[in-house]
């Protein structure tokens, strides 16, 4: 299977062709840049350096997020729009299960991706390698980083933090985990393309129609129309219109 991954669900932006589980092509920038100029180049680039053309991808694998909401768009619309118009299958990943399978699976213990959410809040998950493969152990959510790393705690495991914004709330987790906790070096922390076609290339396909990002939390549009409209039953704005 030929793989085509994208992820500009942060500032990092990284794109990859992967063919039967084999990274062909790869590039990643961890620069501001504006992801709607430089997304499409670094697709046909790295499509062009593996010696394929779009006609040959199988499937396109985008991570859906959490994260910045333009961000999170950009790669989704781009996906979205090439499944369609080239009828290749389409799958979304969460941004967050991508950095967690940058964890090393020889490590026994809780992985969990961090992305910075602002006003001490994170978006995070949990996970865990088993037999080689990474199982979800909670959903992804919304949360102040003193409330996550004290319900850890009660786990009574080591835990692994990744991503380049886990640094800004290691102090937190350093203090409660103490030496249960596991940083990565640096080299580990950015978001990859090949990881998130790894894991891609296990799920199921979804509807190209009705397949939409996932923010965890809602925009902050969300929240005042909510706020402003006290008898809405719920639901995204972005399903809804």
């Amino acid at each position: 299977m030929r793989i085509l991954a994208m992820d500009t669900s942060n500032q990092t932006m990284t794109v990859a062709v992967v063919e039967n589980g084999i990274t062909v092509a790869e590039q990643t920038a961890n620069v501001k840049r504006n992801h709607s100029i430089q997304l499409m180049p670094a697709v046909q680039r790295v499509i062009q350096d593996a010696g394929m053309k779009i006609e040959e991808i199988d499937r396109v694998v985008v991570a859906k997020g959490p994260g910045s909401y333009t961000g999170v768009r950009i790669a989704v619309t781009v996906a979205k729009t090439l499944a369609w118009t080239r009828e290749i299958e389409l799958v979304g990943v969460s941004s967050l299960k991508v950095l967690a399978g940058n964890a090393p699976q020889g490590i026994e213990a809780l992985v969990v991706p961090i992305m910075d959410a602002r006003r001490g809040n994170i978006y995070t998950g949990l996970y865990r390698f088993v037999n080689g493969k990474l199982e979800q152990l909670e959903k992804d959510q919304h949360v102040s980083a003193e409330t996550w790393v004290n319900r850890l705690l009660e786990r009574k495991e080591p835990v692994i933090i990744v991503g380049t914004d886990s640094e800004k709330h290691r102090e937190v987790f350093q203090r409660y985990l103490k030496d249960r906790l596991v940083v990565l070096p640096e080299f580990q922390q950015l978001p990859k393309a090949s990881v998130l076609a790894w894991i891609g290339a296990e799920e199921e396909p979804v509807d190209v129609h009705t397949f939409v990002p996932e923010y965890t939390k809602l925009t902050e549009a969300e929240e005042k129309w909510n706020e402003a409209n006290p008898d809405n039953k719920g639901g995204s704005l972005v399903e809804k219109y």
